[in-house]
């Protein structure tokens, strides 16, 4: 019987592979959305990943007869370990063939990593941080993926399953939005109310705003308050909103970008804020093998720049606390849904919400919505 190599990254060869693995597994997939190469590459930089502040990394490879047949990447997360009181190393982008021999392997690699490192227990999969995919997909295998998310294959689950010592540390769900054709009376009379009663108003920024002005460092910040409770979360510093900022911010269609803010302060304080961007998904599988030369490029055009994509994803939704109550989320749908009408959008894809988040799911309660994916977090102590 054949053994299982695992090797470490440490060429520039061995990084183009850890990455194309991924590609190599599941072309051709219908459900997979596959990152750009471009932005993985930049993701696993230290020197271009600001999340590396605070973060520490390896990446592992397995062979078998002389074949790559998996990945992984183990992560500390020191500034999520000091906010949880953890000492946790994470295991994220983990991909194999369906031979338990391999994801024992690689999962190995990760805790002779950690316990290397003085950690004690493995989590995940997580990335370096809540902008970086997590969670294994258990259920919505015949789902399309989006490019916030990984697809994986059913028997990934089925191996962890397996596995002794692994349990279930927390699930997440997805929810599939139907766009109405007319706005829900809910919202706008929701929204009529709030700007009335409570003077706080919807609007979008313009790019000038963001980057001159500061208002996208503001953005994220409201985002680091409303997500610090959130399952492993670890909060943004500035350079991370800067690198985030310039990653997204120049393609950005900015009508499907809104804040809230509360006319009461002289400054119009910023209270809310909804980013939400044309789906990626079918564009991406469109781009060979992750790459936008020669033809890539285009179809990711397309989509963000002519709305040739059926689908939207709401990628970062926050109110700040002491304002929910008072009902400033539907000030965000009011102003978004007339837009993907206009655009022709039919449905928007959440991206993953911890099972028992009640408050963020009963944002869907007026939409026609269907819980079409779930996804799970794995502990096991070293």
């Amino acid at each position: 019987m054949a053994t299982v190599e695992i090797r470490k990254v440490e060429t520039k060869k061995d990084m183009r592979t850890f990455i194309d693995l991924h590609h190599d597994l599941y072309e051709g997939n219908p459900y997979d959305a596959p990152n750009l190469y471009i932005d993985d590459k930049n993701t696993f930089d230290r020197n271009k990943n600001a999340a590396f502040e605070f973060c520490q990394a390896e990446y592992y490879l397995a062979y078998k007869d002389g074949r790559c047949v998996g990945r992984v990447a183990a992560i500390i997360n020191n500034r999520a370990n000091e906010r949880w009181n953890t000492k946790s190393v994470r295991f994220g982008w983990i991909d194999f063939i369906d031979d338990e021999e391999v994801s024992d392997a690689l999962l190995k690699a990760v805790e002779d990593y950690g316990r290397s490192h003085g950690m004690t227990d493995i989590v995940g999969p997580l990335g370096f941080t809540d902008f970086d995919p997590e969670g294994m997909l258990t259920d919505g295998f015949d789902q399309l993926g989006t490019m916030a998310t990984i697809y994986n294959y059913p028997y990934y689950p089925q191996h962890m399953e397996k596995k002794a010592g692994w349990e279930k540390d927390n699930d997440y769900v997805e929810y599939k939005l139907i766009v109405p054709e007319k706005m829900p009376e809910k919202y706008s009379k929701i929204a009529s109310m709030v700007e009335s009663r409570y003077n706080l108003h919807a609007r979008t920024l313009t790019r000038r705003e963001v980057f001159k002005k500061g208002y996208g460092y503001q953005v994220f910040h409201i985002l680091n308050e409303t997500s610090k409770e959130l399952y492993g979360s670890s909060e943004l510093t500035d350079r991370q909103i800067m690198q985030y900022l310039n990653m997204w911010m120049p393609l950005a269609d900015m009508n499907l970008i809104v804040v809230v803010e509360d006319w009461n302060t002289p400054e119009h304080k910023m209270i809310g804020v909804g980013i939400t961007v044309p789906s990626l998904s079918r564009a991406v599988q469109k781009c060979r093998r992750g790459r936008l030369l020669p033809f890539g490029w285009w179809h990711i055009l397309r989509a963000l720049k002519f709305h040739k994509t059926k689908g939207v994803d709401l990628m970062l939704i926050g109110i700040l606390p002491e304002y929910r109550k008072k009902g400033a989320n539907a000030l965000l749908f009011n102003h978004l849904i007339p837009w993907y009408q206009k655009y022709g959008m039919e449905w928007g894809e959440t991206q993953v919400e911890m099972e028992t988040n009640d408050k963020v799911q009963s944002q869907w309660q007026y939409l026609e919505s269907i819980r079409h994916k779930r996804r799970r977090c794995y502990r096991k102590k070293l």
